[in-house]
């Protein structure tokens, strides 16, 4: 496959956005929560109980709930993973999602992805809530997945708004290059989106296996997969809204991409980085002695957007605004780069299925030096944005 540097000017403005379209938001990062101290925040989740508690998960093993105060300095711990999870490299490896079942207030569940070593692997585990603490004895897991390398382990976790089932995301093994060759393979876990059923259990599983997955007939498939051809997903949400499906996927060396996931849909890598053939591909499988050619009949899906080294490393997808508080920004995917610390806001048609407009709402001065690196970007109780940076700092986005 030859790399193909163009695309046609409609489909240039499709993927990118036309900067000027609609209305440009005006907002401004607000620091909160700065007396408190955090390491590595990368999740917050609010649990469907009704109590507005807001659970910051901190990559190195720890589940704060941060008080409704902003100003506070303190925040009480719920849980510790430090002597459950293992890690080899601690940038990319630790705790890494959490989600509540949608039953929390009655049953107390929730799920977390954390990493093991020996074999190196991400567990996928249920726990049960008392109170404001987490019951470590409790652990049932549901799925262990082999991971060859420290990196690419992703972590998102949620569950569907209207199907109540549990989404999984996974990246392709590590190391660069898509080496592995897992993101494709539909006998693997690795570069897919899992969906499973927390509420029952199929012969020889933890969970059971939603009957409308689409691989489910298919022979030697592993039937948990919902999407396949990711790279590092690292930023998943679902608008309620409009059932969209969004999901940001690490780019490797040209283009960060966000995607809208489709039941059986597959995004294209290691074949595809972004909109366009892999750079490096044909070399790769040269050298691996594998033939080069995408299986037959296969349709990648590109992506609804991307942006390429000009403005960032590292995505960090976020989720479609509902809130009330800043109406400049209702309807928009809001999304970042850890890297550089630029944040945009993409105004998605949904009817339509096009991109109307893309807007910077975040450019540091000096990119070396961001006001934050943005490692998750989540809603509030009340649907407001919350950001949360590598460095511990946590912003809301206000208007200005």
């Amino acid at each position: 496959m030859k790399l193909n540097l163009t695309l046609p000017i409609i489909a240039v403005f499709a993927l990118l956005g036309s900067p000027n379209a609609g209305a440009e938001p005006k907002v401004k990062l607000k620091q909160i929560y700065s007396g408190l101290e955090t390491e590595r925040p990368l999740a917050l989740v609010v649990p469907p109980d009704g109590t507005n508690r807001r659970f910051l998960v901190e990559q190195t093993g720890k589940i704060r709930i941060l008080p409704a105060d902003e100003s506070a300095t303190g925040a009480k711990l719920f849980a510790d993973f430090a002597d459950t999870m293992e890690v080899e490299k601690n940038f990319e490896e630790g705790l890494l999602g959490l989600a509540f079942h949608p039953e929390f207030k009655e049953n107390g569940k929730l799920y977390v992805h954390y990493t093991a070593q020996g074999p190196k692997r991400s567990v996928i585990s249920e726990f049960i809530a008392k109170g404001d603490s987490l019951d470590m004895n409790s652990e049932r897991i549901l799925m262990e997945v082999q991971q060859p390398e420290w990196n690419h382990n992703s972590g998102n976790l949620l569950f569907g708004p209207k199907d109540g089932m549990l989404y999984i995301a996974f990246g392709d093994g590590g190391f660069r290059d898509g080496i592995h060759l897992l993101a494709q393979r539909l006998q693997a876990w690795n570069g897919k989106v899992l969906r499973i059923d927390v509420n029952s259990k199929s012969e020889g599983r933890e969970y059971g296996i939603p009957s409308d997955n689409p691989f489910v007939d298919v022979p030697a498939a592993c039937p948990e997969i919902w999407a396949l051809g990711l790279r590092n997903p690292w930023g998943m949400s679902i608008d309620p809204e409009t059932g969209d499906f969004w999901l940001a996927d690490v780019g490797q060396d040209l283009w960060e991409e966000v995607n809208l996931i489709e039941k059986g849909g597959n995004y294209g890598w290691n074949y595809q980085e972004g909109a366009r053939d892999f750079a490096t591909r044909t070399e790769l499988m040269g050298l691996l002695k594998r033939k080069n050619n995408p299986p037959r009949g296969v349709q990648f899906i590109p992506p609804v957007h991307e942006y390429s080294r000009a403005d960032g490393l590292s995505i960090t997808g976020g989720f479609v605004y509902r809130g009330d508080k800043v109406p400049s920004l209702k309807g928009h995917y809001i999304f970042g780069d850890w890297k550089f610390g630029n944040m945009w806001a993409l105004d998605y048609d949904s009817v339509a299925g096009e991109v109307k407009g893309n807007h910077q709402i975040e450019k540091p001065a000096d990119p070396a030096k961001p006001n934050v690196q943005p490692t998750g970007i989540y809603p509030d109780e009340n649907g407001e944005v919350i950001v949360l940076g590598w460095n511990g700092r946590i912003f809301r986005i206000v208007s200005t």
